[in-house]
């Protein structure tokens, strides 16, 4: 991972975005040494997004699971196809 100070961020921004878009390789940016912040490609941010949404409903789907709030095959068939009309 390629590591940027803010400053040289301020200096070379148009750089430092073409660089990110050829390598695709995410940038730490950096400020009183310490990490403030990532630079990532937008369609690496996208995939990620969408990653972590799938992963958000299987976690809802398991709690549901553990808090036994679930339907039977038939009642879930049921519900969907009133909301498909």
């Amino acid at each position: 991972m390629k590591v940027e100070l803010v400053t040289s961020l301020k200096r070379q921004a148009t750089k430092i975005l073409a660089d990110l878009r050829d390598t695709k390789e995410p940038v730490l940016i950096t400020e009183h040494g310490k990490p403030s912040a990532y630079l990532v490609d937008v369609s690496d941010y996208e995939f990620m997004q969408n990653r972590l949404s799938i992963l958000e409903g299987i976690a809802r789907g398991e709690r549901a699971l553990a808090d036994d709030r679930v339907v039977s095959h038939s009642e879930a068939k049921d519900k969907l196809s009133k909301w498909l009309k």
